[in-house]
């Protein structure tokens, strides 16, 4: 097992003069460590993937494994195995031969082949496939197939490509389980590429969050949803969303609040001193769902509003209310009985309070 580091890494397609696929990226994945690149489409995630395994050229900077710079070696001498999405089986060949392959075309003896095979298939529970082709599988069954190539080689580094993007809801939520115990059992340092932020959140230790090219936070799971750095992960990271609220930092007596739209959002003590340290006047102040109420009476300090959506999430209802042009969030129970149109009186927790520059973007608490 070893350790991976990618140090000051640039990927352009064509001209070194135009924009960066990846952008000065650099990420230290401790040895056995499950760490999740979590992007949309097209902020580099899958280019970073595809240097570290050897596939893609890296335009500037260094890729170590264990401590050895990798970056001239061919894929075949890295000792990384990948899982594509499309699995990437051979259809005339049986279960048994597709998860043997690479120990074949490795020249491994006949019966450490066979021995390593069910180690693989009997802890992905699929050793009693091992004569079916893979036009006789299910989906999850030929994802497992896939793994168990993987997990023969017994590799230093496992590379996981949305692996179960295409899957239904049901058997993802089952191989998200399954993924992050095998990697657990088996202690392999695993870097995991997903546009999903559950698959991110719920499996990785750390999550590598990437807009653009560019690395925007590389924290763990907890850390990112509760203190994103900056206001693009914010409303990325978290479903439903973050609601931000366009603000200015007001003096009031010894402190500070936040004037929204005419109405007073109080902060806690300790957010005051770091907003009237920050010397900023526009700023964004974010809140989850979770830290929002939304009832039928007014409050102190509680913004009036007009509902304006409410959807039902199973055992909790998402309702949105508007105030003016800006839609605030709130998850309520499912006896929530505000209708849409209706009238009224929001009010946001001072103690859970995200705030970021109206002008950068970045996090000033």
């Amino acid at each position: 097992m070893v350790d991976v580091k990618i140090e000051n890494v640039y990927k352009y397609y064509g001209s070194m003069d135009g924009v960066a696929a990846v952008h000065d990226l650099s990420m230290d994945i401790k040895d056995g460590e499950f760490v999740a690149i979590l992007g949309p489409s097209g902020c580099g995630k899958s280019s970073t993937m595809r240097m570290i395994s050897g596939l893609e050229h890296i335009s500037a900077g260094v890729i170590r494994f264990g401590g050895n710079v990798v970056n001239e070696l061919a894929p075949k001498d890295r000792d990384i195995a990948m899982v594509f999405e499309n699995y990437a089986l051979y259809p005339h060949k049986t279960v048994f031969d597709n998860v043997a392959n690479p120990l074949k075309l490795a020249k491994v003896g006949a019966q450490e082949i066979t021995e390593r095979v069910k180690q693989a298939t009997q802890l992905l529970e699929i050793d009693h496939l091992l004569e079916r082709r893979p036009q006789e599988l299910s989906g999850g069954q030929k994802q497992r197939v896939a793994i168990g190539r993987a997990i023969v080689r017994q590799p230093q580094v496992f590379l996981f490509d949305e692996p179960i993007a295409h899957l239904d809801a049901k058997l993802r939520a089952r191989m998200r389980s399954e993924l992050k115990r095998l990697q657990v059992d088996l202690g392999v340092t695993s870097l995991y590429v997903t546009h999903d932020q559950l698959e991110a959140l719920s499996m990785a230790d750390r999550v590598a969050v990437m807009h653009e090219g560019v690395l925007q936070q590389y924290d763990t799971p907890k850390v990112i949803y509760e203190k994103p750095a900056n206001a693009w992960v914010a409303t990325f990271v978290g479903e439903p969303q973050m609601s931000l609220l366009e603000c200015m930092i007001r003096q009031k007596g010894s402190g500070v609040v936040l004037d929204f739209q005419g109405h007073e959002i109080a902060v806690s003590a300790r957010a005051g001193k770091v907003l009237a340290a920050s010397k900023e006047q526009a700023v964004l102040a974010g809140f989850r769902p979770n830290h929002v109420g939304i009832d039928t009476r007014k409050k102190a300090g509680s913004i009036p509003g007009t509902i304006y959506a409410r959807q039902l999430l199973g055992g909790e209802i998402l309702a949105e209310a508007q105030v003016n042009d800006t839609m605030i969030r709130a998850r309520v129970s499912t006896d929530f009985s505000l209708q849409l149109g209706d009238n009224c009186s929001i009010s946001l927790s001072k103690d859970d309070l995200n705030v970021f520059s109206a002008d950068t973007g970045v996090a000033i608490y």
